[in-house]
């Protein structure tokens, strides 16, 4: 069976891939992975990639998907990506934001101002240079998917202001544009991966953590954590990528055809994810969540000298610009 752990257990990742890991052009099945379970709406999208991939090459050329982490954490399957080890990955551009710098434009806090903002960005020519970035280190950069607005849950209390955070131990993403902004707000940052959130707020080794509402409900965190302040900090995308080797080894015809699947699948996920974003917060409400209103100025103002340090990169500092000229 193929699973993360003998994907994993791979010298150096060097060892022969399996057969179903190795695309063709004349013919294979293609590999993806998210770390989130079946039916969460970027996993619905590229389950509905590969089903046209199928129908427009007559089955030459299919997706196989490996959902709810079996293939190991975001940064995991980058990694695997850019070793050829598997076919294609979502992560969060949080996931990305300190190996490819453009990423951290989308994730700064307070940046993005909603939904509609992030997809005149995301749709523009700005969406298309992030996505053009991930080629200098051996990924192909398909489709950008929506995330939501992140925001704090925790066990404790109601969270209002950046004082309230104060000596909480708040899960961020390995990223340091999280880790600083995070900390900036005033708690105290803790970087875990997605997998250990559950148990680790459970167990007490965090006191909350920040995300959206489909994440919050079906990674079943609002069992322990009751509190949801509506902070919408971030509006930290989803990258939808493919290891350069495996595109590499498609024809010309075939590398024009995922990618135009890949946009395509845009609408599918958008479509989906307004479904799951309402159904999820409803569920979470039923389930006795305490929503939180904020001053979301104050955290703002806190934020603002943070997100000025990241403009010391010229390319960032470009980007952030055009982004900020979309509102």
């Amino acid at each position: 069976m193929f699973t993360r752990r003998n994907l994993l257990a791979t010298a150096g990742l060097a060892l022969p891939l399996v057969s179903a890991c190795q695309p063709h052009s004349a013919g294979g099945v293609l590999t993806a992975c998210d770390v989130h379970r079946d039916g969460y709406p970027t996993v619905t999208a590229v389950k509905w990639l590969g089903e046209n991939l199928a129908k427009e090459t007559g089955g030459r050329l299919s997706i196989r998907s490996y959902p709810s982490g079996q293939l190991g954490a975001e940064d995991d399957t980058i990694s695997l990506a850019q070793s050829g080890v598997i076919d294609i990955c979502r992560a969060n551009a949080a996931a990305l934001n300190n190996a490819f710098p453009l990423t951290q434009v989308v994730s700064m806090p307070f940046v993005i101002e909603n939904d509609d903002h992030l997809h005149r960005v995301l749709d523009g020519a700005v969406g298309q240079e992030i996505l053009d970035g991930f080629q200098a280190r051996d990924l192909i950069g398909l489709a950008s998917y929506d995330a939501g607005g992140r925001c704090f849950y925790n066990t404790h209390r109601p969270i209002e202001t950046p004082k309230d955070l104060h000596g909480l131990k708040i899960r961020v993403p390995q990223s340091d544009v999280f880790i600083d902004a995070v900390g900036a707000m005033g708690a105290n940052p803790t970087p875990l991966s997605f997998s250990a959130v559950y148990s680790s707020l459970q167990s007490r080794l965090i006191d909350g953590a920040e995300n959206n509402w489909p994440t919050f409900e079906t990674a079943r965190h609002l069992e322990v954590a009751h509190y949801w302040s509506q902070t919408q900090h971030s509006y930290s995308p989803e990258f939808l990528m493919m290891s350069a080797k495996s595109f590499g080894q498609l024809s010309q015809k075939d590398q024009a055809l995922v990618r135009d699947l890949a946009k395509a699948s845009v609408a599918v996920m958008r479509e989906a994810w307004v479904k799951t974003e309402a159904e999820s917060r409803t569920k979470a409400l039923a389930a006795g969540t305490k929503v939180v209103e904020v001053n979301k100025a104050a955290f703002k103002a806190v934020c603002d000298p943070i997100n000025a340090k990241r403009l010391s990169n010229p390319d960032v500092a470009r980007l952030f610009a055009a982004v900020r000229a979309m509102v």
